[in-house]
């Protein structure tokens, strides 16, 4: 009974310590630490993290403009191959700072011509650059290489002969495995179609004089060019080049086809057979 009385008149004077939650701390000195450190989280939960704070992002907001502003004012001479990228990945990522996207895709490719060239896996190597981006890029890839097949169609390739060196340039110079391709032209050495015949290894294409000269049959070309690419970037002929080139222009003559040229593409130059006068 009296030990009774003794808890009762405790827990109405004292009833931090007898609560289960504390009892044990002497004093509840335990139970005071801890209600004042915990109840801030409870009232004032922290807010969530943020991609960015508005300084940063009126920051980069800020650059792009400038950068629209000097392209629409001055044209592409006034900026720098990774502001030029740095443009177009505005449209393609729409809610980052794209500087260093493009500075890490030039770092990697060495150049514009580069970037664009790059399969889609390869650009996806590169920190921001996702599937939906590579293939964006890609397109813009395509679209350039349209362009300047355009320059040369319908008219006398043998007179637009930079534009032929830039488009062959433009379509194979950065591909991964050898490529063989034929421009057909007709009388007038103007282009009729060009296809590519194979795609081999990294140094070696199979190629088939005779199917060379039957497709030129079937179009009723009486003139070619022919154009394949070394992935290593060096364009001297080697001497299986040199080889190739002869038996192809010896199956087509007898039947009036003539093989003007053939053009070896590297990735920072070409080499043409006709002008080292190895065919």
């Amino acid at each position: 009974m009296t030990g009774s009385r003794g808890r009762s008149d405790t827990s109405s004077t004292a009833s931090p310590v007898d609560d289960p939650a504390t009892s044990g701390d002497l004093f509840g000195v335990e139970d005071e630490r801890g209600h004042f450190f915990e109840q801030p989280a409870r009232t004032a939960p922290a807010a969530p993290a943020v991609p960015a704070t508005a300084a940063e992002d009126k920051h980069y907001h800020g650059h792009r403009e400038r950068l629209r502003t000097r392209f629409r004012d001055n044209g592409d001479t006034a900026l720098a191959d990774y502001e030029i990228l740095e443009l177009l990945l505005f449209r393609l990522i729409p809610r980052r700072d794209t500087k260093p996207v493009a500075k890490a895709l030039l770092d990697r490719f060495g150049t514009l011509s580069g970037v664009f060239g790059a399969t889609p896996a390869l650009l996806q190597e590169v920190k921001g650059i996702g599937e939906a981006v590579a293939l964006d890029l890609k397109l813009v890839s395509a679209v350039a290489q349209r362009t300047l097949k355009s320059e040369i169609r319908n008219k006398t390739v043998l007179a637009s002969w930079s534009s032929v060196i830039q488009y062959c340039h433009a379509a194979m110079a950065h591909e991964p495995r050898e490529q063989f391709r034929i421009l057909f032209l007709d009388k007038r050495n103007t282009l009729i179609a060009d296809e590519v015949q194979g795609r081999g290894t990294v140094d070696h294409t199979p190629v088939y004089p005779r199917e060379v000269v039957r497709r030129a049959l079937e179009l009723s070309s009486t003139a070619i060019i022919l154009v394949h690419n070394h992935p290593s970037g060096d364009p001297t002929p080697s001497r299986a080049d040199i080889d190739m080139t002869k038996t192809i222009v010896e199956t087509a003559r007898p039947l009036g086809i003539t093989v003007h040229d053939h053009i070896i593409i590297g990735k920072d130059g070409h080499a043409s057979l006709k002008g080292l006068r190895l065919m």
